[in-house]
């Protein structure tokens, strides 16, 4: 579960990565054409002659066409209409994994948006600028809302996945038999009593994080209910757009808060594996180890 912002992973234009234009040139389909073409003639004529003067041509058009402005505004683009297509289809996989109750409310709320942005359609050209600009966020809205929505999910999964009280009655288990265990053992059971406790450090969290993030989703279905409500008598699009980026700061910081927790339980797992096959090895005596066994089993077959 991992989130790119409201705008996706766009970002800001100057933080793209510029296409490679000699690249987009060489690799046009007219570009291909002419120098099969080229090739084709030589073949015909028995000469070289046309292979040369094409690959002079070719120099000279990868030379020149890739500098020019308009055509790199065409390669720039050609890859903004990609990534929109690779957003829409990761949008729309993300949509499809929703539970049936989060796409429901999901549509709801995209029905509020579509009757706000009915409103203000019929505004003088004037307001075209504002209109756009609020169009641009209740896009992003949507979107961060979706992803919350996504996010609320899979956290009631996992909550329904994990007991709680079964893991406080394991770690009581264990912290009242260690007394009685072999040395090993204990330094065994410690480890796993750590990270039970771990475990549930991570649904405590994990609880107190769907809180938030209902919240935010709430919020968001009351703030657009609000301006639906306020799109009937207000004709001022700038307010609306207003508060609208007040409520993208708001998704954006429950965002970053979902994608704090998620980094701190990917470094705690990583630490845990590394820890769990640290402690295993205290199981097997120093002899033991399947290089050496091995080892042994080879020299016993040879005597």
């Amino acid at each position: 579960m991992r989130f790119d912002g409201l705008q996706g992973p766009s970002g800001k234009p100057g933080d793209r990565e510029e296409p490679n234009f000699v690249a987009a040139a060489f690799n046009l389909q007219y570009n291909w054409i002419a120098l099969g073409g080229a090739v084709l003639f030589a073949v015909v004529s028995g000469s070289l002659l046309p292979i040369i003067l094409a690959a002079g041509t070719e120099l000279m058009y990868l030379a020149i066409v890739p500098q020019m402005a308009t055509f790199q505004r065409l390669v720039r683009s050609w890859k903004f209409g990609e990534e929109l297509q690779q957003r829409q289809v990761q949008y729309a996989q993300m949509l499809s994994s929703l539970s049936p109750e989060a796409k429901a409310r999901y549509a709801k709320l995209a029905q509020v948006c579509a009757y706000v942005r009915g409103n203000f359609s019929q505004f003088s050209s004037t307001s075209k600028i504002f209109l756009e600009q609020m169009n641009a966020r209740l896009d992003g809205l949507l979107d961060g809302y979706a992803r919350l929505l996504l996010a609320a999910s899979q956290q009631q999964q996992y909550l329904k996945a994990t007991d709680p009280d079964e893991i406080d009655e394991e770690i009581a288990a264990l912290q009242k038999e260690m007394s009685n265990d072999p040395v090993k053992v204990q330094e065994i059971n410690k480890k796993r009593v750590e990270i039970l406790t771990k475990r549930l450090e991570k649904y405590q969290k994990i609880c107190e994080n769907q809180q938030i993030v209902d919240a935010q989703c709430s919020a968001i279905e009351d703030a657009l209910h609000l301006v639906r409500d306020q799109s009937v008598t207000m004709r001022d699009p700038q307010q609306v757009s207003d508060q609208l980026d007040n409520l993208v700061r708001d998704v954006e910081q429950t965002e970053q808060t979902v994608q704090q927790v998620e980094a701190i339980f990917g470094n705690m797992t990583g630490n845990m594996g590394g820890n769990i096959g640290a402690d295993l090895d205290l199981l097997l005596p120093p002899d033991s180890t399947p290089s050496s066994s091995g080892a042994a089993k080879r020299s016993r077959s040879k005597n």
